[in-house]
């Protein structure tokens, strides 16, 4: 890969771990969430006047926008009680491993040493940031945060057919992104959304979606520049900028136990990706 790519898609990792700490840096992560799903629907949508409609790939938009409804309000509730130190890694480590899984059991690809090594790394880093942990509020986010790694892997291999099928990518992500506030908005919105948000609600909203928004759109221009699994494994580093962030913006203190597991988890992740 190029000086350029590699620059780009570690910028799209930053980006992608900076909506996070947004999240968490609100007083109501509820309504946080809610805000930046509103406002990446309205920076969508947008841009979409300007594209043409999909075709043949409603059904896939109609899932994505579902299952993304139930990845933002499980985000939501993993940072209502844990930390993106221990959510961030876990959510965003474990779908890789999950994927992996799926295409094995439903496709029948093989699980080569590499694979079952990027797998142990992924458990090894899970089994550090679960163990261990006596605040309920922690043990429910690990839970909420490993199970919100179930949705990441299915709107995955979703995702995966549908984009490839409508032809245009980043158009087929502008419609999720858009479709997807509605189940979002429905179910955070009542409790969360009763106020017209505050200046900084709406810079952390406005800012979070255009970091969701641009952290896509480099890793698929990247994937336009480079092969694939190297710019989707180097994008595993969104975990590393979440832990640093976590600690520069919001005080969170890792430790040694949260470094390692999340190096841990990037590194499997990774493996898995260049499998």
């Amino acid at each position: 890969m190029s000086t350029a790519v590699v620059l780009a898609v570690l910028l799209g990792a930053a980006l992608h771990a900076s909506w996070n700490v947004a999240i968490r840096a609100g007083a109501d992560r509820r309504r946080e969430t809610a805000m930046l799903a509103l406002c990446s629907a309205l920076l969508s949508g947008v841009v979409l006047v300007m594209l043409p409609l999909p075709r043949g790939v409603w059904l896939n938009l109609a899932l994505s926008a579902a299952l993304h409804g139930v990845y933002f309000v499980l985000v939501a509730e993993a940072y209502a009680r844990g930390g993106v130190a221990l959510a961030y890694p876990l959510m965003r480590g474990v779908a890789p491993m999950l994927t992996t899984f799926a295409a094995w059991a439903l496709l029948g690809e093989r699980l080569s040493p590499v694979v079952l090594l990027g797998i142990a790394a992924i458990s090894v880093g899970v089994a550090l940031l679960a163990r261990h942990r006596r605040d309920a509020n922690e043990r429910a986010a690990v839970v909420i945060a490993l199970a919100n790694s179930v949705v990441i892997a299915a709107y995955t291999l979703n995702d995966a057919v549908g984009a490839r099928a409508s032809a245009a990518p980043f158009g087929y992500a502008l419609w999720v992104f858009v479709l997807s506030a509605v189940p979002t908005l429905a179910w955070l919105a009542p409790a969360t959304l009763r106020r017209l948000p505050t200046r900084a609600e709406a810079l952390r909203g406005s800012g979070g979606a255009a970091c969701s928004i641009g952290s896509y759109a480099l890793a698929l221009w990247a994937m336009t520049q480079a092969p694939v699994a190297p710019v989707s494994a180097l994008r595993e580093t969104a975990m590393l900028f979440g832990l640093v962030l976590a600690r520069v913006v919001l005080g969170e203190r890792p430790g040694v136990r949260g470094w390692a597991a999340a190096g841990a988890i990037a590194l499997g992740a990774a493996v898995l990706r260049l499998a």
